[in-house]
């Protein structure tokens, strides 16, 4: 593939036009197409002499039954690099998002309602994963010791939800008391995975200094004495059906839909793709290096925060011919009011 330098304006214009024909038609586009539409009155053989070219640098292919071309992935990847950025929804969507969210008070319920509202606006599959948030987040760990090798681990959060867990291990009550105040004066408040994360580094940049209490966090931590069972990762998938009507090929949809059920599947894609440091949208054709079966799909998300925590993410699934502008817009407006709407419910 060429680099972005080597494609001038024309060129660039011209496989703009091409994409955004074929998402509109799903038919391969021909150069009468394009001169007819071609506000600088092009002649169909210029406009033939360019897809050529375009044709030959990867960013074109044509079907054998047809003189038409259509977009390749890195057509598709060209065309969303130079996208402005400035759409806006349409104000019946954003009032079906408001509608949608209105009265959320945790992230599972917003997660459950946008991968719902997310496959409406776009068409496509919507897909959500929680993984905690304000309300899964530590009220206070408590501690106790059963016997020879046994500990009890108590852990309550704001939600009011207590997990308790036994653990084969063997600390003196005193030392047991210390890390459970230890970790209710410096982690209530925390969701638990954030709580886990930054323990696990504490533990690693304090062991000399707090040698005793380390020693006695690192073995409680070690035995899951913090570990989040229930709070795990949900994971929501909504709008399947609306990949059935487009797709032509039977076996690769079948492949595709069979990942889509399986929920460890999905939370493989997004964590492959998504990083929960980024802030924007993130676009990626071609899923086929964590999912063979999803090679011609495209995922657009981002990570859903609250404050400084990252407790989720929301994406949409489609295939490579979709409305790039109008998803990314929507993914990325949904996930500006996860923060307000979960800090108004609090």
């Amino acid at each position: 593939m060429p680099a972005e330098s080597n494609i001038g304006q024309r060129e660039r214009e011209i496989l703009t036009a091409i994409v955004e024909t074929f998402i509109s038609t799903g038919e391969p586009v021909g150069s009468r197409t394009l001169a007819r539409a071609n506000r600088e009155g092009l002649s169909p053989a210029t406009i033939r002499n360019v897809m050529a070219d375009l044709s030959d640098a990867g960013f074109l292919e044509q079907p054998h039954t047809s003189a038409g071309r259509v977009p390749t992935p890195e057509a598709y990847r060209y065309y969303v690099e130079q996208m402005t950025g400035k759409a806006h929804l349409a104000p019946q969507e954003e009032a079906l998002i408001s509608e949608t969210l209105a009265g959320v008070s945790d992230v599972q319920e917003f997660m459950e309602r946008t991968s719902h509202v997310l496959s409406l606006i776009s068409r496509n599959v919507g897909v959500t994963i929680a993984t905690g948030g304000p309300k899964n987040a530590l009220e206070h760990v408590y501690f106790s010791r059963l016997g020879d090798q046994k500990v009890l681990a108590v852990v309550v959060t704001r939600s009011g939800l207590v997990r308790d867990r036994v653990l084969r291990m063997d600390l003196p009550q005193a030392d047991l008391d210390v890390a459970a105040r230890y970790i209710n004066e410096n982690f209530r408040g925390w969701t638990m995975e954030s709580m886990q994360a930054e323990l696990g580094r504490r533990l690693e940049r304090e062991r000399s200094e707090y040698d005793r209490l380390m020693h006695s966090l690192e073995q409680l931590y070690k035995q899951g004495a913090l570990t989040n069972d229930q709070g795990g990762q949900m994971v929501f998938v909504e709008g399947a059906a609306n990949l059935v009507s487009g797709e032509q090929d039977r076996e690769r949809l079948r492949e595709m839909l069979k990942t889509l059920e399986e929920k460890e599947k999905v939370v493989q894609l997004l964590s492959a793709y998504l990083d929960v440091r980024q802030e924007a949208v993130r676009v990626v054709i071609g899923l086929d290096q964590a999912l063979p079966s999803m090679q011609n799909f495209v995922l657009i998300g981002a990570p859903a925060h609250t404050g400084n925590d990252v407790v989720g993410s929301l994406a949409v699934i489609g295939p490579t011919r979709m409305d790039y502008q109008h998803t990314i817009t929507a993914v990325s407006y949904i996930a500006r009011l996860f923060d307000k709407l979960l800090n108004e419910s609090e």
